[in-house]
């Protein structure tokens, strides 16, 4: 077992059948300790009902910044689990198949530690099921009333367990506090872990591979040892201390899973679930911006269960219109109406991919201003010029591998015009305190935010041209910062 792993008990007795273990520690001498140690705390009480020893442990824990299973929040889940059964569980055709075996009982229970359970045909639920609901040891009942349902899922006591679930636990926990917490450490002993999260067959990276290389040297100079991990390891992400994520975010999307995952687990994370979800979607961004008065370009949300009068629409807007579903990024899903014909094409079009489309005037400028900011900073600053004889930045019909994209102009963050940098910040406050790009124009009557991105582009040679290894070092002295605070 990892030297950094404790196991809190009721009292010590209840660890008979074990091996004796350093890492065993009783319910009231845990709640008494004020040696605030970074250690991981599986917490194996036998009370976890609200207000009970096993509930203060883990309450405790997260207060001392120690990363603890189960938590509160699944603990509550947990409680309430009968209230949204099923929320996020599917029994799909392989457990159906599993649970036919034991049909005439009309039900079946299976034992679940740390994720692992003794019956093969549940593996792959167990796994699920400890995704969803991280506790050490949880016992599952199904039931068949026409079909299986999850009757009830409850953690299980340590004293309650037979002879071979006992063994099935030992293995589980040695293996569990082996793997999960801590991976073997590198020589140099770093003070915190980061995943950087990216997809390395991206078309269009977020972040290509010197940046990449560049993000992990920087934050093993401020005592973070990153690496790379890739969709493969959700499995792995209670490892770390930290989630970064390099590759573009999308909602029903596994990168959202691992915002979503990591948040829940007390990690930082850049881009945090309520990043993704408010710039993701260009719907709530307009209505947002709106609402607190953000110059944008004049906007419309067009429904395609209304009648549209696309003549006045055109009488407002004067063509060329652009046409946008939410949910795109890099320009994919933006279009350009140069006629009534066409406007009406496009809109048919986009809306087979989604109810709701924006429409947008458009506003003719030989280059898009793009402000990265982090924490309510402004980091670096690039002027995107469009793809060449193309109306956007990236010109998707063009032949090349991941479209061909416009020129760059890297500029310093003192150079970019005053209103420019002032609207950016404005615009993000709104979001969080992430890390984003705004891609802004500057028109006749002042500047206009075109989207902001929660997963802003940094690659080796375009956004670090100015700063360049002094970008990364400013990104990773803010996890650095915000793992600290924690």
């Amino acid at each position: 077992m990892h030297h950094s792993t404790l196991v809190i008990l009721d009292h010590s007795a209840v660890w008979q059948p074990y091996f004796p273990s350093q890492a065993i520690i009783a319910a009231d001498d845990f709640l008494q300790d004020h040696s605030n140690s970074r250690a991981h705390v599986i917490n194996l009480c036998s009370d976890l009902g609200y207000l009970g020893t096993g509930y203060y442990v883990s309450l405790l824990a997260e207060a001392r910044g120690q990363r603890v299973i189960p938590s509160v929040s699944t603990i509550n889940d947990l409680r309430n689990f009968s209230h949204y059964q099923l929320l996020a569980i599917t029994i799909d055709k392989t457990l159906v198949r599993a649970l036919e075996k034991s049909l005439p009982e009309q039900q079946h229970s299976i034992f679940i530690a740390f994720g692992q359970t003794p019956d093969v045909a549940f593996e792959g639920f167990a796994r699920q099921l400890f995704d969803r609901y991280p506790c050490p040891l949880l016992r599952v009942d199904f039931q068949f009333q026409g079909r299986w349902y999850i009757h009830s899922l409850k953690p299980v006591n340590l004293s309650d367990l037979s002879d071979s679930e006992q063994s099935f636990f030992g293995d589980a926990l040695d293996h569990f506090s082996k793997r999960v917490w801590r991976k073997a450490r590198a020589r140099k002993d770093y003070r915190f872990d980061l995943a950087i999260l990216h997809d390395p067959n991206e078309a269009i990276p977020t972040s290509n591979k010197r940046a990449l290389q560049a993000f992990i040297r920087a934050a093993r100079q401020h005592d973070i040892d990153a690496e790379l991990i890739t969709a493969s390891d959700f499995n792995r992400l209670l490892e770390f201390d930290a989630l970064f994520i390099r590759e573009t975010t999308k909602i029903n999307h596994y990168t959202y899973h691992f915002a979503k995952k990591a948040e829940a687990n007390g990690l930082v994370v850049i881009d945090s679930p309520q990043s993704i979800v408010r710039c993701a979607n260009k719907v709530f961004l307009h209505e947002l911006l709106d609402k607190h008065r953000i110059a944008t370009p004049m906007t419309e949300l067009l429904l395609r269960n209304q009648h549209i009068d696309y003549e006045k629409l055109a009488e407002r807007f004067g063509f060329p219109i652009v046409l946008k579903i939410p949910d795109g990024s890099f320009s994919i899903g933006v279009e350009k109406a140069e006629d009534l014909e066409s406007l009406k094409h496009i809109a048919n079009q986009l809306f087979e991919q989604s109810t709701i489309i924006l429409a947008q005037e458009f506003v003719r400028t030989e280059y898009d201003w793009r402000i990265g900011v982090l924490n309510h900073r402004a980091i670096y600053a690039c002027k995107y010029h469009m793809a060449r004889n193309h109306w956007q930045i990236y010109n998707h019909a063009s032949h090349t591998k991941g479209g061909k994209s416009g020129g760059f102009e890297t500029v310093g963050v003192q150079q970019v015009p005053r209103d420019v940098i002032k609207l950016a910040l404005q615009a993000t406050r709104l979001i969080g305190d992430g890390l984003y790009g705004v891609d802004m124009k500057v028109t006749a009557q002042g500047p206009v935010i075109i989207e902001i991105n929660d997963n802003p582009s940094i690659d080796a040679g375009v956004e670090d041209a100015l700063l360049g290894d002094e970008l990364y070092h400013v990104i990773m002295r803010d996890f650095y910062r915000r793992l600290d605070e924690k």
